[in-house]
């Protein structure tokens, strides 16, 4: 149901009010009235009107000065304003338009007149106000989704900090992942799912204990399957925030390999998501272009040869043609 539109009747004679009143009451709008510019301005702040009917010849404050008080005032400046007059002369209604009225309606009043354009001037600030009801809705969600971002970022970060190795790699393998999703023809919503999800792939790390994670000699068996719970406790993590939930396929399926001898659930070939098959590559790219203190960061070609070697196990060869192709375009 539409808001009843509020009109302030402004005018020192209270015989028009009644005749406005007349006129107006049975259209539906709730009409409230000043006899004074000063009250008018009162009651304006208080009650924001959608209109205002403001007569020019009044004692303490002619209408002409109450409508340059309402456009200087913020919160009234985009309030629509017909002004009533029973002067006819060119001269004061440029000086009406000056002063920011958007109508004028001469003396004596013409009940259809005055109808058809309340109407209309109504109906036209319903849409203006809608339209900037939804500018702040769209600002509000552009805010919320940067937010939304930059908490993703920062928990990327905050695991990066545990592991001083790794520092940079989560905003690295996300723009090469969605370049890669797009060169293969990846649009649109997806892209965003893919990105966040290659930013979040390895949050589940943060429920693995320091003594493991961050152990620089080779893991023992038990060791090794706390490690592999890591994309489990990701999905635990992620599969509860409703807007995180078309990313998980990257956080919970990074591990799995072509050829069914991942983790955790040994997913094979297509069964394992797209956007997962594509950060696989790209995650043993990234690594293997990084140093490291136990090696140096391998030359480019040399980890081509090492994927293309692996794929149709490690990797989707189809995949892996796609991201050779698109290195090489970009070297």
């Amino acid at each position: 149901m539409l808001r009843q539109s509020t009109i302030l009747i402004v005018d020192d004679e209270v015989i028009n009010h009644r005749i406005l009143n007349g006129l107006l009451a049975d259209h539906g709008y709730h009409l409230i009235f000043a006899s004074s510019g000063l009250e008018a301005l009162t009651k304006a702040n208080i009650i924001l009107p959608d209109l205002v009917l403001l007569d020019v010849m009044m004692a303490d404050m002619d209408g002409f000065e109450v409508c340059r008080i309402l456009r200087d005032t913020p919160a009234l400046a985009e309030v629509p304003i017909v002004m009533i007059t029973a002067l006819d002369d060119r001269q004061s209604r440029l000086k009406g338009i000056e002063v920011g009225a958007d109508d004028f309606i001469s003396k004596p009043i013409n009940k259809l007149e005055l109808n058809l354009r309340v109407k209309s001037i109504v109906r036209l600030n319903r849409y203006r106000q809608l339209q900037i009801e939804r500018a702040n809705l769209k600002l509000a969600h552009q805010e919320l989704a940067k937010a939304y971002e930059e908490t993703l970022a920062g928990w990327a970060h905050a695991l990066e900090l545990r592991d001083k190795e790794t520092e940079g790699h989560s905003q690295r393998v996300m723009g090469l992942t969605v370049r890669l999703a797009r060169y293969m023809g990846i649009k649109g919503e997806a892209l965003v799912h893919i990105g966040r999800g290659a930013l979040l792939h390895d949050i589940g790390k943060m429920a693995i204990p320091d003594h493991i994670l961050l152990k620089t000699s080779d893991l023992t068996y038990t060791e090794r399957k706390i490690m592999c719970q890591h994309p489990v406790h990701a999905y635990n993590m992620l599969s509860k925030i409703t807007y995180l939930q078309p990313a998980l396929d990257i956080p919970y399926c990074h591990h799995e390999r072509w050829d069914g001898a991942g983790y955790p659930r040994g997913l094979k070939g297509e069964d394992i998501p797209i956007a997962a098959r594509l950060f696989a590559v790209v995650d043993v790219w990234d690594a293997l272009s990084s140093d490291r203190p136990y090696r140096p960061a391998w030359p480019a070609e040399k980890i081509l040869t090492h994927i293309q070697k692996a794929s149709g196990t490690h990797f989707d060869p189809q995949v892996v043609t796609v991201f050779i192709e698109l290195m090489r375009r970009e070297a």
